[in-house]
């Protein structure tokens, strides 16, 4: 790869605007729910599913009921997006709000490990 194709996709992932919103894990079986935000929702959902398929997240519950139930009874989603202008600010309290707002939807919902 030669230095100014590196230059174009070393800025381009700089400017990116990943997704950031409040994921949710729904088991069908008897639906339990799990909530959880993140400031990159395609990066977070990949890691979930490999802590799970892996046996490492950090909620206990979920990760029983995933080893219980099998990964096809699972529904896991953005339940909600964030909307920003500003990708370099810091939309953690706005995330929050988003999270707090969710779990009064959802008030029996369980959270997601970190």
């Amino acid at each position: 790869m030669n230095t100014e194709r590196k230059k174009e996709l070393i800025q381009a992932w700089k400017e990116r605007r990943p997704e950031m919103g409040i994921l949710s894990v729904r088991c069908k079986e008897n639906g339990a729910v799990f909530l959880g935000m993140t400031q990159d929702t395609n990066a977070r959902l990949n890691r979930l599913r490999f802590q799970l398929a892996n046996g490492d997240e950090t909620n206990r519950q979920l990760q029983a009921l995933w080893k219980q139930y099998g990964a096809e009874s699972f529904e896991i989603s953005v339940l909600k997006a964030l909307k920003y202008d500003d990708p370099k600010d810091d939309h953690t309290e706005e995330l929050e709000a988003l999270l707090e707002q969710c779990l009064s939807e959802y008030p029996q919902a369980g959270m997601l490990g970190r």
